[in-house]
């Protein structure tokens, strides 16, 4: 991992992922506030579906239910891809985040030992390796969808956010960071595709290598509602399925999950 903060090459990205792949238009800069904001608004002018946005620094990066992020310059892969999806599609909102969480362990390779906690983050060992942000720019008749995220690649422990934080260096999965980035872009084609075209695969696809199915939770729902209980599988519409002490069975949209290790249940 020689130069592992040194700046993309954006001739290359171009060479690999618009005259030799499916992409439209890639653009790269040092330093932005957010991908997604910059491409939210280049999808309002018009960019085109397949449009790919990355940094080597982000100075407002945003994660799920508004929470920000800061990593030092090159030590993160920030990146956001625009899609303009079916109309039909956007009853399946729910499962695009699911959807390039998969393509992500994809990407970087599922023998790392890399999984997916519901919904959408990615992680080793039950420490986060990324986040994912959907943004919807229009849900009119001509839908247009921003998909980002932002995978810590050389963040060392000094410099992790939270705790249960890591990266690919700490985690010794080897990375060239131009190549990770065509595999990543690569694969969130192949992905979000499966996803405009509801291909059954994608979900069956997820669940194999979700880190939450079977796990014991607790689900942290909105108004600070706790529920505890056991995950018994994801959806096809990507909704997390648990079962209660009581063996009442619910379906969730949403909520914050944490992974009960065995002291934290009370079993050994």
């Amino acid at each position: 991992m020689t130069d592992a903060r040194q700046p993309l090459n954006i001739s290359y990205l171009r060479q690999q992922l618009i005259d030799a792949g499916p992409y439209a238009r890639i653009e790269h800069s040092l330093e932005t506030g957010s991908t997604n904001t910059d491409l939210v608004a280049a999808a309002h002018a018009g960019a085109a579906e397949w449009t790919a946005f990355l940094t080597e620094h982000q100075t407002a990066g945003r994660g799920r239910m508004g929470r920000s992020y800061t990593a030092p310059p090159g030590s993160q892969l920030p990146l956001s891809v625009l899609i303009r999806p079916p109309y039909e599609s956007i009853t399946r909102l729910g499962t695009m985040p699911l959807a390039t969480g998969l393509a992500l362990v994809d990407a970087i390779g599922s023998e790392t030992g890399v999984r997916l906690k519901w919904p959408n983050d990615l992680v080793i060992d039950g420490r986060k390796l990324c986040g994912i942000l959907a943004e919807a720019v229009s849900l009119s008749e001509e839908p247009a969808v921003v998909i980002g995220l932002g995978l810590n690649t050389s963040l060392r422990t000094n410099e992790l956010p939270v705790p249960h934080a890591t990266s690919l260096e700490l985690e010794n999965i080897p990375y060239e960071r131009n190549e990770l980035a065509v595999r990543i872009l690569v694969a969130l084609h192949r992905r979000l595709k499966q996803w405009q075209d509801n291909a059954p695969a994608l979900m069956s696809d997820y669940r194999k290598v979700s880190a939450t199915i079977g796990q014991e939770v607790r689900v942290i729902l909105p108004g600070d509602v706790e529920l505890l209980g056991t995950a018994t599988g994801v959806g096809d519409d990507g909704l997390l399925e648990v079962r209660d002490a009581k063996d009442n069975h619910h379906r969730l949209a949403v909520g914050d999950v944490i992974h009960l290790r065995l002291q934290d249940t009370g079993t050994s």
